[in-house]
C-alpha cells in the first residue's frame, strides 16, 4: 500500500469493496468482498439478465403484465397468495414503505439501521421491527420472539426454505442476498393475512402500492425474476447446507488467527473483538464489514465465502498477523 494512503472509513452499509479498491490502488475485480453477505453458491445471474435485455427489456417501461408475472413467481416461491405480495425496488424500499405506513416503530439495538432511518418515531411499545436471522449476530429468532415486521432477507440461506413470516406480521425481504444480484434491486413485502388490520393499518397492501413510486422496479429486473426464482427452486436446502459447512470452516480459519467468531445461523459471522481487522485485511484485497454502524465498535462481520474465498482469507490473515 502506498505511503500515506489510508483505508477509507466504512459507511453505514457493506458492499464498499470498490471504494476501498480505488483508495488503495487495487483492481476492484480482484477484491474479495466479505462486507456484502451474498450467497456464494448462487449461479451467475448475468445470463438471465442478458436474455431479458436481448428481448428488449431495456427499451420499454415496465408494464402491468411484467409486474404481474414477477409477482406471481415470487408468491409461488414464498407459498402465499399473490394478493399479499408487493414487489419493490430492493429490500430497502420494502422497509421504507412499511415504516412510512406504520409511522411509529420499535427496534431493539443492534439491528439493521434502515428500520430506524425510515420510521417517523422510534418508541417503546410501538410495532417492533426485527431481522431474522438477526443482523449482525446471525442468530435465528426462536418461536418465543415476537415482532410486527420481520426482515427475512437472509432467512432462506439460514434455513434452506422460503417463508412468509408469522401470523399477523408483515414480512420485508430481498432477492439480493439469496440470488446474489444486488444490482437488480429486487425486494418484496408480504402483508399479513388480515392485510394489516392487526398492525393498525387495514388495507396495508393497497396503501403500500399507492405510496410506491410509479415504475419503481425496472423492466429488466421484473423480466429476470421468474427465471431467477426458477433456477433457485429446489436449491435452497443445498445452498443452506453448503453455507453451514463453509461457515464452520470460516470459524476454524478465524480461530487459527486469534479471532473468536460468535455462533451464527446465517451466511455471515460476527467477530466481537476485531479491532483494526478491516484496516489489516484491506491492503491484501479482502474487505470486511465494520460494525460501528450497528453500535458495535471494534466488531466486524464477515460473509461466508466459497472455498477459494476461505483460502484467500487465510492467506491474508497469515500475512497481517
Amino acid at each position: 500500500m502506498p505511503t500515506g494512503v489510508r483505508v477509507p472509513p466504512a459507511g453505514s452499509h457493506g458492499g464498499d469493496a470498490r471504494a476501498v479498491a480505488r483508495a488503495l490502488g487495487l483492481d476492484p475485480g480482484t477484491v474479495l468482498d466479505l462486507s456484502a453477505s451474498l450467497n456464494p453458491f448462487a449461479p451467475d445471474p448475468g445470463p438471465v439478465v442478458a436474455a431479458a435485455l436481448a428481448k428488449g427489456a431495456l427499451g420499454r417501461y415496465p408494464g402491468e403484465e411484467d409486474l404481474r408475472h414477477a409477482t406471481l413467481a415470487l408468491a409461488v416461491a414464498l407459498g402465499v397468495d399473490h394478493g399479499r405480495v408487493l414487489v419493490t425496488n430492493g429490500g430497502a424500499e420494502a422497509i421504507a414503505l412499511v415504516a412510512a405506513a406504520l409511522g411509529r416503530g420499535w427496534v431493539d439495538r443492534p439491528d439493521f439501521s434502515l428500520y430506524e432511518r425510515h420510521l417517523a418515531e422510534v418508541v417503546p411499545g410501538a410495532p417492533r421491527f426485527r431481522s431474522d436471522p438477526h443482523n449482525p449476530t446471525g442468530r435465528l429468532a426462536g418461536p418465543e420472539v415476537a415482532a410486527a415486521v420481520w426482515d427475512e432477507a437472509f432467512y432462506p440461506l439460514a434455513t434452506g426454505r422460503w417463508t412468509a413470516g408469522r401470523p399477523g406480521a408483515a414480512v420485508v425481504g430481498s432477492l439480493t442476498k439469496v440470488l446474489a444480484c444486488p444490482g437488480l434491486r429486487v425486494g418484496y413485502v408480504v402483508v399479513p393475512e388480515d392485510d394489516g388490520a392487526t398492525l393498525g393499518v387495514p388495507g396495508l397492501r393497497a396503501r403500500l402500492a399507492d405510496r410506491q413510486p410509479r415504475w419503481a422496479v425496472g423492466t429488466p429486473a421484473l423480466a429476470a425474476i421468474p427465471e431467477l426464482l426458477a433456477r433457485a427452486a429446489g436449491k435452497l436446502p443445498e445452498w443452506a447446507a453448503a453455507i453451514a459447512d463453509h461457515r464452520r470452516q470460516l470459524g476454524e480459519v478465524l480461530r487459527r488467527h486469534g479471532l473468536a467468531p460468535a455462533p451464527s445461523d446465517a451466511n455471515f459471522v460476527l467477530v466481537p473483538r476485531a479491532d483494526g481487522l478491516r484496516e489489516r485485511l484491506a491492503p491484501q484485497g479482502v474487505v470486511v464489514r465494520d460494525c460501528a454502524s450497528f453500535g458495535l465498535a471494534g466488531a466486524a462481520r464477515l460473509a461466508v465465502p466459497d472455498a477459494a474465498g476461505l483460502e484467500r482469507l487465510e492467506r491474508a490473515l497469515a500475512v497481517t498477523r
